[in-house]
């Protein structure tokens, strides 16, 4: 099917929306690292019973070393150094400017695709991808009616963002060497049959690595504070709100939501895929208005329309 990468990428854009959402509810509820390793836990275990009721085998089945090398690099880099970033970059500069700095992550896909797998775009893609990174970023610039652009940011911010955005780029190609590597290791007469649900095996190593880094960071983290202060596992467990919100955002992230990220690139260079994905900030508009009512300004309309032009343009 033509375009079929475009259109998972789009799709993925609209699960990272609910993503976004969630998270934001489960986050204050839950707490950012203990929601972190419920989200890699919970994402680990659903795709392992998903790749083993259609496939047989609850884990990457032949999946060599190279394969879980490049994963868990992967993992570690997107999963963990990269929302690291975006954490920190939220603490010290606000969301706003932490997804305006996101929106950087396609450009760094496209150059880490292009330097470690000679991964090219066309002129119309590269056009296209500058159109719908001006719109969200006319966008999400126009979020907060007090601030402007020439307003000074802390170097410290906006270092988190640029590595924020630089993991999740660096971290999806490696996932897309680390598919690739598993392709070939598949034998030739099962590869048809499992190849859909490839992005999930590599998914769930992915997970596995966050899973390790983020459990690691809470127990250093706790480690650190008072007995009262520190957050736990079997403490969130009475918050059914938060909970409910973190199962939501595990089903539309690191689950659903990455593993067709990993599908995407399957189908279209990473560098597209990455700059749809992107049009999160654009779509969120609406949902943030009835359940949070954030105030919709002219230049979010503005930045939605030039988005909706560039996505346009790769359809051309």
């Amino acid at each position: 099917m033509h375009y079929l990468g475009e259109i998972i990428s789009l799709g993925v854009a609209c699960s990272w929306t609910v993503a976004a959402l969630a998270s934001e509810v489960a986050s204050k509820r839950l707490g950012i690292f203990v929601m972190n390793v419920w989200r890699m836990a919970l994402a680990l275990l659903f795709s392992a019973i998903l790749i083993g009721c259609f496939t047989g085998y609850p884990y990457p089945a032949f999946a060599g070393w190279d394969t879980w090398t490049w994963l868990l690099a992967s993992g570690v880099v997107g999963y963990f150094l990269g929302d690291w970033c975006l954490f920190n970059c939220y603490l010290t500069i606000g969301a706003q400017y932490g997804q305006l700095l996101m929106t950087l992550a396609p450009a760094f896909t496209a150059l880490c695709a292009w330097c470690m797998i000679g991964q090219t775009l066309s002129l119309r893609s590269l056009l296209a991808m500058a159109v719908t990174l001006t719109g969200i970023a006319v966008s999400v610039l126009g979020r907060d009616a007090q601030h402007h652009i020439g307003v000074q940011l802390p170097l410290k911010g906006v270092c988190f963002g640029v590595g924020a955005a630089l993991g999740q780029g660096v971290g999806l190609v490696l996932s897309k060497i680390g598919l690739d590597c598993y392709e070939t290791q598949v034998p030739a007469d099962m590869l048809e049959g499992m190849r859909p649900f490839l992005p999930f095996g590599s998914n769930l190593i992915r997970c596995a690595a966050g899973l390790a880094c983020y459990s690691l960071w809470l127990y250093c983290m706790n480690l650190r504070r008072p007995v009262e202060e520190r957050q736990t596992m079997r403490g969130s467990l009475s918050n059914k709100k938060g909970l409910i919100a973190m199962l939501l955002t595990v089903f539309s992230g690191p689950f659903i939501g990455v593993g067709f990220s990993l599908m995407a690139v399957q189908y279209t260079a990473a560098g597209i895929a990455s700059t749809l994905m992107a049009t999160t900030p654009i779509l969120i508009l609406l949902p943030s208005r009835w359940l949070f009512h954030q105030r919709i300004t002219w230049r979010n309309v503005l930045g939605a329309v030039i988005s909706v032009v560039g996505v346009s343009l790769f359809f051309l």
